[in-house]
């Protein structure tokens, strides 16, 4: 024993020196090839897995738009970042149409070759390069391509982004440029008068007939689709700001945390990838798998517990003074899924003194065939917040009907924190697309499950593991 004792130090201590995550390595995981993963991942995670941030940036005609792109390119300089206009794909003109150019309505939805905006974007999203075309304002016709590549955050820009759902669907984040229309006005005839070679007469006619409709009609009613709404374009410097940071926190995140604000990882440390080296390993002996089990449980219980409610409160330390805190929620308790999510439980009583526990089990049989055989709750569970406690996300199906049976029992889906080790993707899909409100927290993203369901890489069945029984 006490050379496995040596041998275990030895890792945590290796796992403290520098080396290079398994993320990200030329398609590599860890240093193994993937056609050494048969079946790890399904085409459809491994696409999630490869694609960009997207930030839909809209508003009228001249409100700042592209200062506001400029100004976000300017400060994410560490990151691969590619602005996309949506002027580019405005219809070249026919030769009827040349003929009556001043009828033509350039702010309407249709004046736009949005099937190949959408060709474009699904290319870069599964990291190929595209060729978009330059649209010439005073031929009205696309002329030469520029090469864009994959980037980390493609920036897509244009006066009716939101307009179409298939284009906000592809966004992540999605801004509103809010500027008055007297100063839209006056950029625009500025910038037509001056790059277009139009004189004020017809820019102002096409505003009156063209431009403001349009605005008014198409543009304003999509305003209710943005996340961020940004008064007075890029003079607002706080605003950019915190968009800014918010980029960068969520570049620093799982690709899942993009699209699912709902599910949370927790931050990973050498001394975390290191318990996970140990308790991934076949030969880790049993005392060893559970007492690192136990460490990584513990930080994903203290993490749930932090998406709680709080109240403040307000204290008097031993000093005297007056200390300004919070208190924390008192109606709480936890559920297990027998038989893994038990050893969940007693990170749960270290942490919530006296905390009821409920117990749910489900018959697992393959991918499907989920049917629930016990539970024992709280009989005021309703009026609770609930963790649900499973070490192992795989396919969901099992999560879906332990969150199913804690929504009928009168459980808000929002009072929900789903809490496990591992997550595989095709598991997280399932229960982030189903259960928008329910909070998920766990310590690692795996690569998929295999044609078993099994969760790739994984550390076999937690449960025999932990109890030892998988031997029997």
């Amino acid at each position: 024993m006490g050379s496995t004792s040596e041998s275990v130090v030895d890792m945590i201590e290796a796992s403290s020196k520098v080396h290079y995550s398994g993320f990200h390595m030329n398609g590599h995981i860890n240093g193994v090839e993937p056609s050494a993963l048969h079946g790890t991942t399904s085409p459809a995670s491994a696409d999630i897995q490869r694609q960009p941030f997207v930030i839909g940036v809209a508003g009228g005609a001249a409100s700042g738009k592209t200062s506001v792109c400029d100004m976000i390119i300017q400060q994410l300089h560490d990151q691969r970042v590619v602005l996309v206009n949506q002027d580019s794909f405005y219809h070249s003109l026919t030769e009827e149409e040349l003929a009556r150019v001043n009828e033509y309505n350039f702010d309407h939805p249709d004046a736009f070759d949005t099937d190949h905006l959408l060709s474009c974007m699904e290319k870069l999203r599964q990291g190929q390069a595209v060729d978009i075309p330059k649209y010439d304002f005073k031929t009205y016709k696309s002329s030469v391509s520029r090469r864009v590549n994959p980037s980390d955050v493609i920036l897509l820009e244009g006066i009716l982004l939101f307009h179409d759902p298939r284009v906000r669907g592809l966004m992540n984040m999605k801004i509103f440029v809010d500027t008055d229309a007297d100063v839209r006005l006056a950029r625009r005839i500025k910038r037509d008068t001056s790059q277009n070679d139009r004189d004020i007469g017809t820019v102002l006619d096409q505003y009156s007939k063209f431009v403001k409709p349009a605005f008014d009609d198409f543009i304003l009613p999509t305003k209710k689709y943005a996340d961020i709404i940004i008064p007075r374009g890029g003079d607002n410097h706080v605003a950019i700001d915190l968009i800014v940071q918010h980029i960068c926190t969520k570049l620093g995140q799982h690709d899942l945390c993009k699209i699912y604000p709902n599910l949370y990882v927790i931050q990973s440390t050498f001394q975390i990838r290191g318990m996970h080296t140990l308790i991934r390993d076949s030969q880790t002996t049993k005392h060893d798998f559970v007492f690192y089990s136990d460490r990584l449980i513990r930080l994903v219980v203290e993490h749930g517990l932090g998406h709680l409610p709080f109240t403040e409160m307000q204290v008097i330390t031993p000093t005297g003074s007056v200390y300004s805190g919070v208190d924390f929620c008192k109606r709480l308790c936890g559920v297990s899924v027998i038989r893994s999510g038990e050893s969940m439980e007693n990170a749960l009583r270290a942490c919530c003194k006296g905390i009821k526990i409920g117990k749910i089990l489900i018959h697992r049989e393959g991918d499907n065939g989920q049917q629930l055989v016990y539970e024992k709750l709280p009989n005021d569970i309703s009026e609770r917040h609930v963790l649900l406690l499973d070490p192992i996300l795989g396919t969901g199906n099992s999560a879906v009907q332990a969150i199913n049976l804690l929504i009928s029992k009168g459980v808000p889906e929002g009072n929900i924190i789903f809490l496990n080790l591992i997550s595989a993707p095709q598991g997280v899909h399932v229960v982030c697309k189903k259960f928008p409100r329910l909070k998920i927290v766990t310590s690692e993203i795996e690569h998929g499950l295999n044609e078993e369901f099994r969760v790739i890489p994984g550390m076999g069945e937690f449960g025999d593991r932990y109890f030892g029984t998988d031997d029997d």
